[in-house]
């Protein structure tokens, strides 16, 4: 006898079987690591939580009103829905990757007092914008590996698919006239480094935001995950000059609730309490850009997709509620954080001049200062949501970290500085900003593969948060709408970063295939005249590997 309201489950049972053969080991490991930090991720918790609810709305919206008769798919959406919490409950409270290990590594490297992080602030002649200079904790310790990782020596699933089978699988669905005149591609084993798949690999297209796959890399690898940036204030000595020093962190916000992010109203609040402190309840208020050098305007102009590139800006110079995506933004970010700051120094009784530009000086005395969350967090929200001003930031925070000139040339030198002393290949490669909204960047699918591999690397931890950061299909980030149709198989095992400019589509990141084996891949495609069916044939080629079992 068949029960009709079965057929799915029988058909999704395989799926669910490998799933949890995978996680069963990891979840008995992580268990063990977890339980003594859970009163102490709570409270961490709350915010990734906020974020998390608020993500995952769409998806609930369509689980939700089942319909007669239709019981079975509603008991699947419930359980993906469950997954899909459970997965984010877990982030929150980390995040950590699948062994727990950014959590050990920390606490390990604590312990060790390994000194970790790059402090960015101005040379010493310059008016001493440093976590150090402005008497902030030092960064926090970059950590060592601690736990066995991706590719640990402990894994049980067979071999590498070959380089054959994938060939007959991907060749056909590369071959779709939907991906443009020009098309390249790559496919590596993540565990072992090994190419499995290659269609003009080596070859440089240009790669829309599939660039912040390298952006984070070089930003982690040049300031550690746990490196914070720092905004404060400073009083010119003899006057009542107060100065808002822009450190370059593109979370700062204005918003009543921060959600973990640094709050310009707390540092308002903290900046009275000491200037009242001095007798002083009338300011001139002044605010200083200068970490950044050159131009602040993106090659492309002015464009809803990013805000003028400024070390000091709240709310990344959005004018309506939103936290990512185009909008609208404000002519000049710096001076509108700044009038916003002035408001609420206000509200705590201290009246200042209207704000204009200035420099502190190195004789400036430091009133308040507020941080950002740690590297590895601005890196995963650059990567989910695909957010052009943290890459242009984390692009120019990198200059500043490898000692070149923080503007748009220098940022793009910097990456490529330190994804050279990875030993990353870079022929062909040329970086004209962070974010990939140049249509003169040039990337391979080589780079991209070997960047994803990099980052998986049980000996390079401290780049996992572009692993971790990664959109899930059918979720997060930019691929929440992706993979529902005749990709939808591939909902929840694909990761990737999205990249679509004008004739551009390009997806690249990490899938686990039918066998068990993580995966990178990356594809690149030129002069594409459809962006829905771009997508929709890249979302296919990709479902099509993780249903490979190509051994």
């Amino acid at each position: 006898m068949i029960v009709p309201e079965l057929r799915p489950w029988r058909a999704a049972r395989p799926h669910v079987v490998r799933a949890a053969d995978a996680v069963r080991p990891r979840l008995a490991r992580a268990a063990g690591i977890v339980r003594p930090r859970l009163a102490r991720a709570a409270t961490a918790a709350e915010p990734w939580v906020a974020r998390l609810t608020q993500a995952a709305k769409p998806q609930l919206a369509r689980i939700t009103r089942p319909k007669t008769g239709r019981t079975w798919q509603y008991t699947a959406g419930a359980t993906t829905a469950g997954l899909a919490l459970a997965v984010g409950v877990a982030t929150a409270a980390g995040p950590w990757d699948s062994t727990g290990q950014r959590t050990a590594e920390r606490d390990r490297a604590a312990a060790l007092e390994r000194a970790g992080g790059v402090d960015h602030g101005r040379p010493s002649e310059g008016s001493g914008t440093s976590d150090t200079a402005a008497g902030a904790p030092r960064p926090a310790p970059s950590a060592g590996s601690v736990l066995t990782g991706i590719g640990g020596a402990t894994t049980t699933v067979k071999s590498a698919p070959g380089s054959a089978a994938l060939a007959r699988v991907l060749g056909p669905l590369l071959a779709d006239p939907a991906l443009g005149t020009r098309r390249t591609a790559a496919v590596v084993d993540v565990s072992t480094g090994r190419r499995l798949y290659g269609s003009g690999a080596d070859t440089a297209l240009t790669p829309a935001s599939t660039t912040k796959i390298a952006t984070g890399v070089a930003a982690l690898a040049a300031m550690g995950p746990d490196h914070r940036i720092t905004t404060r204030t400073a009083l010119e000595p003899g006057t009542r000059e107060v100065v808002l020093v822009g450190g370059g962190d593109p979370t700062l916000t204005a918003r009543e609730k921060p959600e973990g992010w640094a709050s310009l109203r707390t540092l308002a609040a903290s900046t009275a309490t000491a200037l009242k402190k001095r007798g002083i309840t009338r300011a001139t208020l002044s605010y200083d850009t200068t970490l950044y050098a050159g131009t602040e305007v993106h090659p492309i102009g002015v464009n809803p997709n990013l805000a003028r590139v400024t070390a000091l800006t709240a709310d990344e110079g959005r004018t309506d509620g939103s936290s990512s995506g185009p909008v609208t933004r404000v002519p000049d970010p710096a001076a509108d954080a700044t009038r916003k700051f002035a408001e609420f120094l206000r509200a705590h009784g201290v009246k200042t001049s209207a704000p204009g530009p200035s420099k502190a000086t190195a004789r400036a005395e430091t009133l308040a200062t507020v941080s950002s969350a740690p590297l590895a967090s601005l890196v995963e929200r650059m990567m989910t949501n695909s957010d052009n001003d943290i890459a242009e930031a984390l692009a120019r925070q990198t200059a500043l970290a490898t000692g070149v000139r923080a503007d748009f040339a220098g940022a793009g030198k910097a990456i490529r500085v330190q994804l050279g002393r990875l030993g990353l290949p870079l022929d062909g490669v040329d970086f004209r900003d962070g974010s990939g909204l140049d249509r003169n960047d040039r990337l391979t699918a080589n780079l991209l593969t070997a960047l994803l591999v990099k980052a998986g690397d049980p000996a390079r931890p401290d780049l996992r948060p572009v692993l971790t950061g990664l959109p899930v299909a059918g979720f997060t980030g930019t691929l929440t709408t992706r993979y529902t149709d005749a990709a939808a198989d591939a909902a929840g095992v694909v990761r990737a970063k999205t990249g679509t400019l004008t004739g551009v589509n390009t997806l690249a990141g990490t899938v686990v295939d039918r066998d068990g084996r993580l995966l990178a891949f990356a594809v690149l495609t030129a002069n594409t005249t459809d962006p829905g069916a771009a997508q929709s044939a890249l979302d296919r080629a990709v479902a099509a590997l993780a249903a490979c079992g190509c051994a």
